[in-house]
């Protein structure tokens, strides 16, 4: 499903009741200012819970989590565990490739019947884009869907980790420049990230990468669009790489990822044209000597790793407004 082309239901904000309070996470476009730093608030509450001798919370006691994971992921999905566990849900990880769904079961079906089983909340990723939408408009008023990755559409929970990371070393967005760097035209991440730097008042996101791999409407997002890694570079204060996913690409697009790297890789040398106190983030997993170095990875300015650590406070945070709100 193009991205571009969703359908009617889904150009409206179904994430939200008629209090505007988040019931459903689906993506960061339409999401207030007000709600997103809500949910980093939120988010700064947990990420204390990590260092106790006791890491769980009661907020989600008796309720239960479905990780349902149409296509594969290990951090993604392992965080969206280890966050529901730390909130004291009960969590149940559906086996896809064991599930009724792989022997021709609809997704409705499959939500139907989990349904029935007394589920609270879905964590659901899937390869085709308004997924998660789809099933937030057949679940009860009760339930609640997170968006967990969607195709080419919307990956809301790593735009938000990314958010409390860029504020939690940049403490501001206001004076920020943030250049997103890669193959922007199959990641949902740079389409999440883009909606929430933007609406964070963000002072210039810049996207840069191959013509190949930059859609050509990308500036009616309110981005720079730069094809080359020195223009895309200078002066900015936050780089996010991007990973090159092969798997979607049909045709060929690049040369070889050894000519991608030579053009757009990050090196010590390159970053040296970033601001000095640039930070570099990248939302995994990470191809070494293709996006980037492993001096990059491993070094300084790389904060890719709190990240990850980050994005289980903020995965926390997200389930615990959701399921705190009624539709």
């Amino acid at each position: 499903m193009d991205p571009t082309a969703l359908p009617m239901f889904m150009r409206h904000n179904p994430q939200l009741n008629k209090n505007g309070e988040l019931i459903h996470l689906l993506s960061t476009e339409g999401l207030s200012r007000d709600l997103i730093m809500h949910i980093l608030d939120t988010a700064s509450n947990f990420v204390s819970v990590s260092d106790r001798e006791v890491k769980k919370v009661p907020l989600l006691r008796g309720k239960s989590v479905f990780n349902l994971f149409f296509e594969n992921s290990t951090r993604t999905r392992t965080t969206f565990e280890i966050a529901a566990t730390r909130l004291s849900a009960d969590v149940i990880n559906l086996d896809i490739a064991r599930s009724s769904a792989s022997k021709g079961e609809s997704l409705l079906d499959t939500i139907s019947n989990l349904s029935a089983m007394a589920a609270d909340l879905f964590v659901v990723r899937h390869s085709e884009s308004g997924a998660p939408y789809l099933i937030a408009q057949h679940v009860a008023p009760h339930v609640h869907v997170v968006n967990a990755g969607d195709g080419r559409h919307a990956h809301p929970t790593q735009a938000l980790l990314d958010m409390y990371t860029i504020r939690h070393y940049k403490r501001d967005f206001a004076n920020l420049t943030v250049a997103i760097v890669g193959d922007v035209l199959h990641s949902r991440v740079a389409r999440s990230d883009i909606n929430a730097l933007t609406t964070l008042g963000c002072a210039e996101v810049r996207v840069v990468g191959p013509k190949t791999l930059v859609p050509a409407d990308m500036a009616h997002m309110g981005v720079r669009v730069c094809h080359t890694l020195d223009e895309g570079l200078r002066g900015c204060d936050v780089v996010i790489a991007l990973r090159l996913q092969n798997e979607r690409m049909s045709g060929a697009l690049l040369p070889s990822s050894q000519e991608y790297f030579k053009r757009f890789g990050l090196t010590p040398e390159r970053l040296l044209l970033a601001k000095p106190d640039a930070i570099v983030m990248h939302p995994g997993p990470i191809n070494r000597g293709v996006e980037m170095d492993s001096a990059v990875v491993d070094g300084p300015q790389s904060v890719i790793l709190s990240q990850v650590t980050f994005g289980i406070a903020v995965r926390m945070a997200v389930m615990s407004i959701v399921a705190g709100n009624e539709a």
